[in-house]
């Protein structure tokens, strides 16, 4: 693929752009943050936190594009993903495949777009936090960095294989037969630690470590579980750990030990701070309806309750609205939720 674009190019964007072009490969990254691409274009992209390096890289604002891309890997909030796609399509290839890398289920917006057959998907087990124009702080180890890439028919093909290589050039890809199954795998991480990151203003280690945000996370992650089984779908493992083995429970004492696991199974991301946190400190609106508005959504369809889900989403509405601020004291709105 010669012509390469990651659209979307905030914190993650930047840091998987400073990676591939590290490697010599051609990469625009594209934002709408012109500061960020005169910063990026002017003195590289800055990576700091968990490695510290500062790349040149090939930065331009949406107004400024002129070419066609054979591959655009989206990573813009999934709010617009229509819109977006649609005025991007002039810049598209015949062939071209969008890969998402956006949270929750985004396949099935990007494929009503462009088709399942040029749509993508890629899980992002690793995070970042944009430090101002230019710098974004790399948050997890990156011995524990991977990607999970599939379609959404579970189809191999020689495309696939091309955005693998090219993704390999930051860390290991696992292509996935079930990628749908991933997909919850994430979803079911980002609702509990991110969903309880906005509420708290904290990392996923705040979330996980504290006992009363912790017994949040637990709720979060055994509604994912009970609504994904009502809906016939397997939740994958993350990184070689079955989640569900570990933190699915239907006794007291199971119940005891997934409590403990939880901040066990998060420590090597516990600096990662949520994106929708970084959105709410910006007073910007968040992803949360795509996060845990979906695992709302489908527990109504399949009539499994989801109270702890449905409490993430009201509570970080009500900070977008003012009803809120981002606090720990948000953990006690949850006070009678219990299973």
């Amino acid at each position: 693929m010669e012509k390469i674009a990651i659209y979307g190019a905030g914190s993650l964007g930047t840091v998987l752009g400073a990676y591939i072009s590290k490697a010599g490969v051609p990469v625009d990254l594209i934002t709408r943050n012109k500061d960020h691409v005169d910063a990026m274009n002017e003195s590289g992209a800055h990576i700091i936190g968990t490695v510290e390096m500062t790349v040149p890289v090939h930065a331009l604002t949406p107004d400024q594009l002129s070419e066609k891309y054979e591959l655009i890997i989206l990573l813009t909030k999934q709010l617009d993903n229509k819109n977006i796609l649609e005025s991007l399509k002039p810049y598209m290839t015949d062939d071209c495949i969008v890969c998402t890398m956006q949270n929750g289920l985004p396949e099935l917006s990007v494929s009503e777009v462009v088709g399942e057959d040029r749509t993508m998907g890629c899980s992002v087990a690793w995070g970042a936090t944009l430090h101002g124009h230019g710098v974004s702080e790399l948050t997890s180890e990156p011995d524990s960095m991977t990607f999970g890439l599939g379609r959404m028919n579970g189809k191999k093909d020689e495309k696939l294989m091309e955005v693998k290589k090219l993704l390999e050039l930051m860390c290991p890809v696992e292509v996935e037969d079930n990628f749908m199954g991933v997909r919850w795998s994430k979803l079911l991480i980002n609702s509990a630690f991110s969903g309880m990151s906005a509420v708290m203003g904290g990392t996923f280690g705040d979330a996980a470590e504290r006992k009363d945000s912790r017994v949040c996370c637990q709720n979060i992650i055994k509604e994912c579980i009970d609504v994904a089984k009502a809906a016939g779908i397997k939740i994958e493992p993350v990184q070689g750990k079955d989640i569900v083995k570990l933190l699915d429970y239907n006794n007291p004492v199971k119940k005891k030990i997934s409590n403990l696991l939880i901040p066990i199974s998060i420590k090597k991301h516990r600096l990662l701070k949520a994106s929708m946190l970084q959105d709410l400190e910006k007073g910007r609106k968040c992803e949360i309806d795509a996060i845990n508005g979906v695992v709302c959504a489908y527990g109504k369809k399949f009539g499994v309750p989801t109270p702890y889900n449905d409490k993430v989403c009201e509570i970080v509405h009500g900070i977008e609205d003012g009803k809120y601020t981002y606090s720990f004291d948000n953990v006690k709105l949850f006070a009678g939720l219990d299973k």
